[in-house]
């Protein structure tokens, strides 16, 4: 294996780590801090917004000046903004440190295109499966540990031992070596990907899944707490099922199943989430619910593998940038609507997801592409 993407997987496990720590927890400190249920929807939209923007520059300076140099830089920023959370008394400030981690996500585009160059004989789907789940194995460790952080120490202690771990994962990211520029033949370049009608169709059909599958999930904590009364270490054990779910599932998907066949059972798995939640009242099966929104995750590097066979190399970052971006829109506007139904009725977003993701699972078996090399 290429020894730069041994030092990639174990950045990316410590990574996972630090970020399990508060990603299940920062809708409860939003609240904690004073935000109401269509507040922490819209925070929690703006975040994704912040995402959203930064994939296609990302994904066009990665093909121009190379992709470690972005993967340094977005390490650095997640150091810095989660700082600024663990410092922050107030909603703004913890805001303005919320968006600036959001804006990590950049990294998105860059990591696959990175991961993609350096896979050797790895299908592309196997490789940045793989990522993943070495992502989520390490955020297996952070849930638990965050809840009980939180609770003896409060909430606030948790971003500052995230940060601590960040700075240990961005030491192992440092020695990675740049990669060569990928070029296409001057004299027969490959079509704009504007002029693209298979990966234009792709990516929107990128957008009605991540939606439908987002939308049941950014105010679940919130809807355990107050409608269901899970405690914060019952959460943070959720948590932990959840990244163990992520990691399982989609280890499991980049080794038995093709990108398309992926899409589908990830989808599945994550509506037999919202059912779970929302018809059941029982501790161990909101567990079984929360490893089985693994398909969340899994799905996503199958959404970018079949990206890959519709593009040239040389527009890979581009591409895979695009493809991000799309996907965050639907991460911007689902909390959002998220939002809006939770304070209607905290249940109702459920049905509604189901609903969503049903038409989701209905054009993925329509639209989505066949015999690329994913």
């Amino acid at each position: 294996m290429n020894p730069s993407l041994i030092l990639v997987f174990l950045a990316l496990f410590t990574w996972g780590i630090g970020e399990g720590m508060f990603m299940y927890f920062q809708s409860i400190h939003l609240q904690n801090l004073g935000a109401n249920p269509v507040a922490i929807g819209s925070i929690l939209s703006f975040m994704g917004m912040a995402m959203m923007i930064s994939h296609i520059p990302a994904g066009f300076l990665a093909d121009r000046i190379g992709r470690r140099p972005l993967l340094v830089t977005a390490w650095s920023l997640g150091i810095f903004s989660t700082l600024l959370m663990a410092s922050a008394s107030s909603l703004p400030l913890f805001v303005t440190g919320l968006l600036l981690y959001g804006f990590t996500a950049f990294v998105s585009s860059p990591l696959s295109s990175y991961v993609t160059a350096a896979r050797g004989g790895w299908s592309v789907s196997r490789a940045l499966s793989l990522t993943s789940a070495t992502f989520n194995f390490g955020a297996v460790l952070g849930p638990l540990t965050g809840g009980w952080i939180g609770g003896q120490f409060g909430l606030r202690w948790v971003f500052a031992a995230a940060a601590v771990t960040f700075v240990i994962s961005t030491a192992f990211l440092v020695f990675i070596k740049p990669q060569p520029l990928d070029h296409h033949d001057p004299e027969s370049p490959p079509p704009s990907l504007w002029n693209n009608p298979r990966y234009l169709g792709f990516i929107a059909l990128v957008f009605a899944i991540v939606f439908a599958m987002y939308l049941p999930q950014p105010l679940t904590t919130n809807f355990l707490q107050s409608e269901r009364g899970v405690s914060l270490q019952q959460i943070g054990l959720l948590g932990s099922v959840a990244v163990l779910g992520n990691a399982v599932i989609t280890f499991a998907f980049g080794s038995w199943f093709s990108a398309r066949r992926g899409m589908l059972i990830g989808q599945i798995l994550a509506a037999t989430f919202a059912v779970l939640i929302w018809r059941v009242t029982a501790f161990p099966i909101y567990a079984l619910a929360y490893f089985l929104l693994g398909g969340f995750r899994a799905v996503r590097p199958m959404l970018s593998a079949q990206v890959r066979g519709l593009v040239h190399e040389s527009q890979m970052g581009l591409a895979f940038g695009m493809n991000e971006t799309v996907a965050s829109l639907a991460l911007t506007l689902a909390p959002f609507a998220a939002g809006l139904l939770y304070d209607q009725a905290p249940d109702l977003v459920y049905p509604v997801s189901l609903g969503a993701m049903g038409l989701a699972i209905f054009l993925t078996l329509i639209f989505s592409p066949r015999g690329t090399h994913a």
